[in-house]
């Protein structure tokens, strides 16, 4: 089983930044990729950005630039920091974790998804 536990949503302006957490935990042997997804109100969940154990990342189009994906694979974290924050990117964060666990089977876990809104 995995547990996996996000922070940082808040109401920030615009032009402002905010640095998300996530830290996956439970009986993980290996992690392939740890995420984050967004959910705005009447549109489906769309990939914001990843990173591989690896190191390499993905990019939605929409945040290239402004936003910048981290992990700390001794800890199972993953940060993503958001920079120059638009109202569009008001949206429900989700945490995506892709791993593998001790019974060998694979996962893919969600988090419960901070809020993030940028208003005045």
């Amino acid at each position: 089983q995995v547990q996996v536990v996000e922070s940082g949503g808040d109401l920030v302006q615009p032009g402002g930044s905010l640095r998300l957490s996530c830290a996956a935990s439970g009986s993980i042997t290996s992690i392939y990729a740890m995420g984050w997804y967004r959910q705005a109100p009447g549109k489906q969940r769309d990939l914001v950005a990843l990173i591989t154990s690896a190191g390499s990342t993905n990019y939605a189009d929409s945040v290239k630039g402004r936003f910048t994906i981290s992990r700390d694979n001794a800890k199972n974290t993953v940060f993503l920091q958001m920079n120059s924050l638009k109202p569009e990117d008001t949206a429900v964060y989700y945490c995506y974790v892709r791993g593998t666990l001790w019974a060998g089977r694979h996962f893919d876990s969600w988090g419960q998804g901070p809020q993030v809104t940028v208003s005045l």
